[in-house]
């Protein structure tokens, strides 16, 4: 599962450029870490990472979570994420960003989890996410649109 939550990540343009890298991977859920960057800092006073870089680790995360939960690859794009932050994050530290399954039904994949840095009873936020089964025998890339069209003909 770890190899195939890499080779998922290192597909995604914006989470390479992001430099995250999977934590850990297993049947219960994923971990993923965005490391503290200069570039991605969104309140210069305080050195706090930016809400938009922690909007993509955690929807990255929640939608990586459903190879956990699945059987077989699925394209599941997102239908909907709700992020609670708690606090902000502190300058310096690397970000984790942890999210499982706690529901599978035949159209929709029901996710939670959270981000946090040093301390996980101390969460910088909390979300919930949902996301849609395509069926695995949709691909991604660039006839992608185009698939799901025939597929709906």
């Amino acid at each position: 599962m770890l190899a195939m939550a890499e080779r998922f990540l290192g597909a995604l343009p914006h989470c390479q450029l992001l430099q995250m890298r999977v934590h850990h991977a297993d049947a219960k859920g994923m971990t993923l870490v965005l490391p503290y960057s200069t570039q991605i800092i969104g309140n210069p006073h305080t050195g706090a990472i930016h809400g938009g870089a922690l909007t993509t680790l955690m929807d990255t995360t929640c939608g990586m979570a459903t190879l956990c939960a699945l059987a077989e690859f699925e394209v599941c794009p997102t239908l909907d994420l709700r992020i609670d932050y708690m606090h902000s994050a502190k300058a310096g530290l690397d970000i984790f960003g942890y999210a499982q399954c706690y529901r599978v039904t035949r159209d929709v994949i029901f996710t939670r989890g959270m981000a946090y840095q040093d301390d996980r009873e101390q969460p910088i936020a909390q979300v919930v996410g949902t996301f849609m089964r395509l069926g695995k025998g949709v691909k991604g890339g660039l006839n992608f649109g185009n698939s799901l069209k025939e597929r709906n003909q």
